[in-house]
């Protein structure tokens, strides 16, 4: 049955908040923004057509106040609720609830987040749908369950501890060694209470140099279920994306297609609805790939596949929630570029701290093959409560050379942020770096070479521009004006 969203409720903030403003703008559907006190003047504010306010800083008073969002829901009278990523889209309860109050829900039933948010219910449903899985033991109650079942399956170190309820890389470490493995445990367990509730804790074997592979998913109510293509996670730091590419330079097309269509085997046995991504970890040495994870919303990185695409997964998911059918086959589906995307987050390059403050001057990138999703603007406040990111940087070619130098180019000549630190001087250095031009890396790239990165950094600020115009000054005095003076 068909439905009908003339508004929608973002609830979200910064720059899911206006991707998601960007295509209710083309489908001329009205938005309503959710703001924190320190919200007040923020990008995604001033975007929306309304807005409203849910409270303080912290998120548990504001962005995960469940509560609160219903009720600017039912103020604003709106007919949907998007929740974009982070806080509140991967909560059952929340996409339950807008139901229950009698919104349209953007995003996948309740039930299938709560199973896949269930890293071992959806490994069941994995090996259910024959698609491989990491060899592991999940839930394990103490150390020796871990030392049997190693021994058991034959599972030499290292190995991976963490919270069955975990993601976004937190409650989760890498055991090296017997030695590591009690206080690893303990760790592990502490943080999985502290951060989701539940102290449940699985361990798996760890796949040196392994790559990440996500396949993009999108399905109707009436079981349609299409791929859209894979990209390539790999670059990380501390277990978290700051480099995505599509098509992955990692595997070929046989490969591919193996893997595009086990997500889509995964997504049929769990008749998923809406926008999904599963993950793998590829053990490219031995053209081995495992499933990892379902992340049950709208990926930051899904820009990249609309490039190569041409697609709109955003307004995809409004024409699902509103009982429409895929307006498109697999057999349509042919991408034909190659795109690359990088986390503008406001952190210190060197070492990852949060960097917080005014932005007292933005210069954003422009120019053929640039696409840039930015949740500030010049003289915005990048406030120190919520998530680092502030920009997505996303260029596109014909091939993947053609796709760095464009990014090389917004990245080293186009880009300029002052007032807070940013990742761009170490995003610069990765692009440039030869093992990542040759598609030689692993979720280690960044470590490995931490050292000869930082070393390639070259600061600017608003005293370059002084001294590049006292340099033109003497210039003109010395030798005179130029022919056009």
């Amino acid at each position: 049955m068909e439905r009908t969203i003339k508004k929608v409720l973002i609830a979200n903030r910064g720059v899911p908040a206006v991707r998601i403003m960007h295509t209710c703008r083309d489908r001329k559907i009205a938005t309503t923004a959710v703001y924190s006190t320190p919200d007040r003047l923020a990008h995604h504010v001033y975007m929306a057509d309304t807005a409203v306010h849910i409270g303080d800083a912290p998120p548990a008073k504001s962005y995960l106040n469940i509560e609160k969002m219903i009720d600017a829901a039912h103020r604003s009278k709106v007919d949907a609720i998007h929740p974009g990523w982070g806080f509140l889209s991967e909560n059952p309860d929340f996409a339950q609830t807008v139901i229950d109050n009698g919104f349209i829900w953007v995003g996948p039933p309740p039930e299938a987040i709560r199973l896949l948010g269930d890293k071992i219910q959806a490994k069941k449903m994995a090996q259910r749908a024959s698609v491989p899985v990491i060899p592991g033991i999940s839930p394990v109650e103490n150390v020796e369950g871990i030392k049997k079942w190693m021994k058991a399956e034959n599972v030499s170190y290292p190995i991976i501890i963490k919270a069955v309820a975990g993601g976004g890389g937190k409650g989760m470490l890498r055991v090296d060694a017997e030695a590591e493995l009690v206080n690893a445990f303990n760790q592990t367990q502490s943080e999985a209470i502290k951060s989701f509730g539940d102290n449940r804790v699985m361990a798996k074997k760890y796949i040196s140099h392994g790559r990440h592979i996500e396949v993009q998913i999108v399905a109707d109510e009436a079981g349609n279920v299409v791929h859209l293509y894979e990209r390539e996670c790999t670059l990380q730091r501390r277990h978290q994306k700051i480099i995505e590419e599509a098509p992955s330079p990692s595997i070929d097309d046989d490969l591919r297609q193996e893997i595009c269509f086990a997500a889509v085997r995964l997504m049929r046995e769990v008749r998923y609805v809406s926008a999904g991504t599963v993950e793998f970890i590829l053990d490219a040495p031995n053209r081995k790939f495992y499933f990892l994870e379902v992340n049950t919303r709208l990926q930051v990185e899904h820009g990249i596949t609309e490039l190569i695409t041409g697609l709109d997964i955003v307004g995809m998911m409004f024409d699902i929630a509103m009982g429409k059918r895929l307006h498109i086959k697999q057999s349509d589906i042919k991408p034909n570029r190659w795109a690359l995307e990088v986390r503008l987050n406001a952190e210190n390059p060197r070492n990852f701290s949060p960097s917080f403050g005014r932005i007292t001057r933005l210069l954003i990138p422009q120019g053929p093959g640039v696409r840039i999703a930015s949740g500030v603007y010049e003289g915005a406040d990048v406030p120190p409560y919520y998530d680092s990111l502030i920009m997505l940087v996303i260029t596109a070619g014909v091939d993947r050379d053609d796709a760095i130098r464009v990014m090389d180019r917004a990245l080293g000549r186009n880009l300029r942020v002052e007032g807070v630190q940013t990742l761009a001087p170490l995003l610069l250095a990765i692009i440039r770096h030869p093992a990542f031009k040759a598609g030689e890396f692993s979720t280690h790239f960044i470590e490995n070479h931490m050292e000869e990165l930082i070393a390639s950094f070259r600061d600017r600020n608003s005293e370059d521009e002084v001294l590049k115009i006292g340099h033109y000054v003497a210039q003109v005095s010395a030798l005179g004006p130029p022919p056009w003076m």
